[in-house]
């Protein structure tokens, strides 16, 4: 598989990988390793600002990829719980074939699921 420029540095530097604890965190999960891709986001919100994401991923190198794009570029304000760029516009940015672009709706479920979950508290 050839990987775009883009999709190989974020997956093989992964900055944002990890786990957040505390009592502003939210956690969002979507996927199953089963089906081959599960994808978790943690993310640290206060005063309406994610301060801080990180996320887990058993997927293919452009989920992974991907995931820490979201991670890293999904700081700062918010108002409603929303990737910070479309589905078709991360498959394009990052070059997703066409069979794997359903996955990028693992990403988005998990990442809408952690910032609902903050923006409920």
């Amino acid at each position: 598989m050839n990987y775009s420029e883009l999709t190989l540095r974020y997956f093989e530097a992964a900055e944002g990988a990890g786990v957040l604890a505390g009592p502003d965190v939210s956690r969002g999960a979507a996927g199953s390793r089963r089906q081959g891709t599960w994808v978790q986001f943690d993310v640290l919100l206060r005063e309406g600002i994610i301060q801080e994401a990180r996320f887990l991923a058993f997927a293919c190198p452009h989920i992974i990829a991907v995931a820490a794009w979201v991670a890293e570029h999904g700081l700062g304000p918010v108002a409603r719980a929303a990737l910070p760029q479309s589905v078709p516009d991360l498959s394009e940015r990052f070059a997703v074939p066409v069979e794997k672009r359903g996955r990028l709706l693992v990403i988005e479920d998990a990442w809408v699921a952690a910032v609902d979950g903050a923006l409920q508290r």
